[in-house]
């Protein structure tokens, strides 16, 4: 359920680009990543280089929520009803708990597993937000246009 992000990042390696994509970073199931895979998705961001990590508990808003589950149940049947249950151990029984402080990182026993495998393997691999020294350039910012204008992606200067 965490390290989703660290798959954004950038979680597999140059040498198998264009190969199954599931097997990019190694991961231990033949769709999606999920938490059993979580070290290992993470130690593939960091040998791809990604400089920090961060992770967020599975949130299912109330518009969501029911798609989710009838998603996970047509495509998952198998494992639909254990994918919910854990959600649901760390969101107090719910699938979506929108309380602030809680929302993105849960509470109980399975959600603080998960933050502790996270921090303990993104802080081995130099991955803990704390510790990437990252500062703001502010040179590249740009004030947006008028309101209802199409932004541009690319410098008008230099056309990059």
């Amino acid at each position: 359920m965490r390290g989703i992000i660290a798959t954004q990042i950038g979680g597999h390696s140059r040498a198998d680009a264009g190969r199954n994509p599931d097997r990019r970073a190694g991961l231990a199931s033949d769709s999606r990543p999920t938490d059993q895979d979580l070290e290992r998705v993470l130690a593939a961001a960091a040998r791809a280089g990604a400089s920090r990590a961060g992770g967020l508990l599975i949130h299912l808003p109330l518009e969501v929520k029911e798609l989710f589950a009838g998603w996970l149940r047509t495509y998952f049947p198998e494992k639909a009803e254990k994918i919910l249950s854990l959600i649901r151990q760390c969101r107090e029984g719910k699938l979506n708990d929108a309380r602030f402080g809680s929302r993105f990182t849960g509470t109980g026993p399975i959600a603080e597993l998960l933050r502790q495998r996270f921090e303990l393997t993104s802080g081995r691999l130099g991955l803990l937000r704390q510790g990437a020294n990252w500062t703001l350039d502010y040179k590249h910012f740009r004030a947006p246009g008028p309101a209802g204008t199409q932004g541009s992606l690319f410098d008008p200067e230099t056309g990059t």
